[in-house]
């Protein structure tokens, strides 16, 4: 099976909400000088309900306001089409310091909807108080338009049918074949010229135009998984503009492709390894207790889908590439591990499996209805066009081969000396970005938050980038991805003196 890619989909469970409305309204085109001397103008905009964002469960956060924010599709043109930047601002309930940029991660979550989630379950806390609560979706992403899809509902789904599981030559080939139609659907629908600006580098100068309509001339950020890079760019190119940034669940700017696969698969199976041994506590562990013996009943219960669908209420059934991707979901957090074992426990029983169905549709954005959010499209879209990809086939059935021997639990059959390369490998538009170390931080600027086991962003990317960024390093010992206003004293208490009054910590273990 293919990695899933550099990021991750979003950071702290406290952000998952559900959103029952999209739309929007666009800003006047009216213009207005930016705050500081030397600023490019701000587009004048006018803040509304947020109900065009979030529906009903806009007045579960009354205070909220949202708007929209036009950027050129084009740097080169900026008097040409325009994409428009869906914004939410929760203003601060006391003494204001500024606001702080919320990004979830991804990349392709909704910040706007984290920021909403953030505005509710902090409500009277000392964020609330000092911080306007703001999130802005970039480029392609949430209720930002133009939306990157690439796909029908109907396509997404029969994606998911195919198990992709092929490794000989022609099914390698077969998989290429589906990669290619994907990417050559994304330029049909999308347009090379917008799909070429979807990405890290454009969305870190719209943050700053998002900065600019606040009328701050700083910013406090809080970044998760994916959001840490964006982070990381942001405060390479606007140092100045930065107050206090936290970055949690970081991802290793200048990790290459092959390395940010290989490390976020051994992470995967550190934690699959945790799962297990916690199965394994209980009677009945479809797992069983016997660790050598824990990959293998895995691939006893989910191998055979990828001939026929295992059992579910739903009349779609399990499909093998949902097992894994529903598995995938679950490592996440623990909180998911008890749906992991019912579905496993189901698939062991052949009665009922539909707890991995519905933790892989939570995954890739399903609602009960069939719809799909399109997250996964601009991840897509978004993961493409940030670092170079290899070409050369032999590359990825190395990384199938190494990814066979560090996390066993993932790969299906046995190692052919073929593999069919990423989807970036037949992308439309080259990359915008490569990667490189991140530059020294100003002093107190940034705090990075890293967590011992982490599935998605491992432990050592934090490491590495605190120490390009010269940052002091805040180290979780748990089993989860990010950490930050996720339940722990230790780390929240950190984050929140050092967010309001700048006390920066040093290297912290939590």
């Amino acid at each position: 099976m293919t990695a899933m890619g550099r990021a991750s989909r979003t950071g702290s469970a406290l952000f998952l909400c559900t959103v029952l409305a999209v739309g929007g309204t666009a800003p006047s085109a009216a213009a207005t000088g930016g705050p500081g001397t030397g600023q490019p103008t701000a587009p004048q905009v006018v803040w509304n309900s947020c109900h065009q964002f979030l529906g009903d469960s806009a007045t579960d956060i009354p205070t909220a306001q949202c708007t929209t924010v036009p950027v050129p599709i084009d740097d080169a043109d900026p008097a040409g089409p325009q994409a428009q930047l869906a914004v939410i601002k929760i203003p601060a309930s006391g003494e204001r310091i500024g606001a702080m940029f919320i990004n979830p991660g991804g990349p392709g979550a909704s910040a706007v909807d984290s920021a909403a989630g953030m505005g509710y379950a902090l409500a009277g806390s000392p964020i609330n108080e000092h911080f306007d609560i703001v999130g802005f979706d970039p480029r392609g992403v949430g209720y930002s338009t133009p939306q990157v899809r690439c796909r029908t509902d109907a396509e997404f789904d029969a994606w998911r049918r195919n198990p992709m599981v092929d490794y000989s030559p022609a099914g390698v080939a077969a998989i290429e074949q589906i990669y290619r139609d994907y990417a050559k659907e994304c330029a049909d629908k999308m347009g090379t010229a917008f799909l070429a600006g979807v990405g890290t580098a454009s969305a870190a100068k719209d943050m700053d135009a998002v900065r600019q309509v606040l009328g701050d001339d700083q910013i406090n950020y809080l970044g998760f998984s994916y959001g840490t890079e964006l982070g990381t760019a942001y405060l390479a190119k606007f140092p100045e503009r930065v107050r206090t940034m936290v970055l949690d669940g970081a991802i290793d700017p200048a990790q290459d492709t092959v390395d940010s696969i290989i490390q976020q698969m051994d992470g995967f199976q550190v934690v699959f390894n945790d799962y297990a041994a916690d199965c394994a506590k209980s009677a009945g562990c479809p797992l069983g207790t016997d660790p050598a013996q824990w990959v293998n009943r895995y691939h006893q219960l989910v191998d055979p889908l990828a001939a026929k669908p295992g059992p579910t209420s739903d009349p779609r059934g399990l499909t093998y590439q949902d097992a894994i991707t529903g598995t995938f979901n679950a490592l996440y957090a623990p909180q998911y591990w008890k749906f992991l074992t019912s579905g496993l426990l189901g698939l062991q029983r052949q009665t009922d499996a539909g707890d991995l169905l519905l933790l892989a549709d939570e995954y890739e954005g399903r609602d009960p209805y069939g719809r799909y959010r399109n997250g996964q499209d601009a991840f897509n879209a978004i993961r493409c066009v940030d670092s170079p990809t290899p070409t050369d086939p032999a590359v990825w059935a190395d990384i199938d081969r190494r990814t066979r021997e560090s996390a066993p639990f993932q790969s299906y059959g046995q190692f052919t000396g073929f593999a069919p390369r990423d989807l970036c490998a037949f992308w439309p538009v080259p990359p915008t970005s490569t990667p490189h170390p991140a530059s020294p931080a100003p002093p107190g600027s940034v705090v990075v938050v890293s967590t011992t086991h982490d599935p998605a962003t491992p432990y050592e990317a934090g490491v590495n980038l605190a120490r390009q960024l010269d940052a002091p390093l805040i180290t979780y010992d748990g089993t989860q991805h990010t950490a930050v206003f996720n339940g722990n004293d230790c780390v929240d208490s950190a984050i929140v003196n050092y967010l309001v009054e700048r006390a920066v910590p040093g290297n912290l273990s939590c």
